[in-house]
């Protein structure tokens, strides 16, 4: 077992190594911001209030609202990564790791557009009735030839196993791990409470997930950033040097701490891309499975939606994080057992400590890792099992949601040193066609979208107005006719 980690410990360091995916994911963000005019610097504020405020369309053409489908997404990316993941980055590549967080964010806001576009734009409907898309089908019916199919069904395969672990182990194990220790309750209850729960929700489908995540998100994200932020006021004097340190050690690097390893750029740029990508999958093609199920009237729409998830994810939920624990001066402290560093795994929950009186901040901490994972189970059990449906049918479904949530509870009672090594490479492999594939399609995504921007740059159009100026629009009926054909 300790062989096969290492071995997948090896395969993980090429795929998020400097020469493949972190290059690929920042030189495909930045492409497509080029491509798309910035989009997402610009018309941030209207996605927002599309998504938050207004949070549906005038259309029924869907299964779930387009609020609904964005937290969804978010339930799936909220995860450990926002938590352990950013405390991961800053105890390896130093607080510099977070700046390029954010740059990774930044530009994945508009792979993330991308994504999200092409799952609408290429969605189907299924047997049942219900919307499917997503790179696994994108990627076949934008680029012709044997070439496009292969990039989807490799990354149906590849979601399908990264679903059983980043999706699935890991995060029980992290809700089971945290309520043995804070509540002393055994692992196999938490496995058999957890795994109940999930297929319960899952035997719903996507109306049920979207019911279950538009209350639960929005409720533990501000539960958590209240939490941060009276952590940030408290200290604010702090705040100015923190930013300091954040912007200058991306450059620089920083100094051993103990046993620390010393952090040179290299590491900063590596662990912060891959933390941020753990935590905000942009440019993985996740989130466009469940941008497919909008109710929406043009792709555009809940293209920008889709791409305030990022934004929320990494520049609020994670930034909230990595300022408490460098204000705090916990990525500093030493374990006196050993000389060396705090371990990750505690860092968030220790700055929180610091930082709020009492028993509070251990309190934020675990309950807000315990909602955060299972909303990611839910998440990406939707994940999951549409890429299931690619690869073998309909009928595949209902055992897949079966055998996920047993899967919950493995994950609740094991050691997962396998498993995380295991989810990082599928991870990786999961974004290498999508990827290819928003390349290859960015010249029919910037030309559509400039169009229709052209017509309501500020997402206020209604469904009559959208009709009108896209009538003749190849575009428009091929969307049309597209989600009418048989997936």
């Amino acid at each position: 077992m300790e062989n096969l980690e290492a071995f997948l410990g090896k395969i993980g360091g090429i795929v998020w190594g400097p020469y493949l995916l972190i290059p690929l994911l920042l030189g495909t963000g930045l492409y497509l911001t080029l491509k798309l005019g910035g989009i997402q610097f610009l018309r941030l504020w209207p996605a927002l209030r599309l998504g938050l405020i207004k949070r549906s369309d005038d259309t029924d053409d869907g299964d779930i609202s387009q609020f609904q489908a964005l937290t969804t997404a978010m339930a799936a990316t909220v995860g450990t990564g926002n938590i352990v993941g950013v405390a991961t980055a800053i105890s390896t590549g130093g607080p510099g790791a977070l700046f390029w967080m954010w740059v990774t964010a930044l530009l994945g806001m508009a792979s993330k557009y991308a994504e999200a576009f092409l799952g609408v734009r290429f969605r189907t409907t299924d047997s049942a009735g219900e919307k499917n898309g997503g790179p696994q089908y994108y990627l076949e019916r934008g680029i012709p030839g044997g070439f496009g199919k292969f990039l989807a069904i490799s990354f149906a395969i590849f979601a399908v196993c990264a679903c059983f672990g980043i999706g699935n182990m890991t995060q029980g194990n992290s809700i089971a791990s945290n309520l043995t220790n804070s509540f002393a309750i055994p692992s196999w209850v938490t496995g058999v409470v957890l795994a109940g729960l999930t297929l319960v929700v899952l035997v719903g489908g996507i109306k049920s997930i979207g019911s279950v995540t538009a209350g639960l998100v929005p409720a533990m994200i501000v539960f958590y950033v209240l939490g941060a932020l009276y952590i940030l006021l408290v200290n604010i004097s702090a705040v100015p040097a923190a930013f300091g340190e954040i912007f200058s050690q991306a450059f620089t690097g920083s100094a051993a701490v103990g046993g620390f390893i010393g952090s040179t750029i290299m590491i900063a740029v590596q662990f912060g891309v891959a933390r941020g990508i753990f935590s905000n999958e942009s440019g993985m093609g996740s989130a466009a499975i469940a941008a497919a199920s909008a109710q929406t009237t043009h792709p555009v729409r809940q293209g920008l939606v889709s791409m305030t998830q990022t934004f929320i994810d990494t520049i609020i939920v994670v930034s909230c994080t990595g300022l408490v624990i460098i204000t705090t001066g916990v990525w500093h402290e030493v374990d006196p057992a050993t000389g060396e560093q705090i371990s990750a795994a505690i860092m968030t929950g220790q700055a929180f400590s610091h930082g709020l009186p009492g028993q509070w901040g251990h309190w934020i901490v675990t309950i807000g890792l315990v909602l955060f994972a299972y909303s990611t189970i839910l998440g990406w059990a939707y994940y999951g099992e549409r890429n299931v449906e690619r690869l073998v049918g309909r009928g595949g479904v209902m055992p897949f949601r079966i055998l996920f949530s047993a899967i919950v509870y493995v994950g609740c009672t094991m050691q997962l040193g396998v498993v995380w090594n295991f989810s990082d490479v599928m991870n990786g492999l999961m974004a290498i066609p999508n990827l290819i594939g928003l390349l290859l399609l960015s010249g029919l995504i910037a030309r559509e979208t400039k169009f229709y921007l052209q017509h309501d740059p500020k997402l206020e159009a209604n469904r009559a107005e959208i009709e009108a100026f896209m009538q003749g629009q190849s575009s428009w009926e091929d969307w049309k006719r597209g989600e009418q054909e048989p997936a």
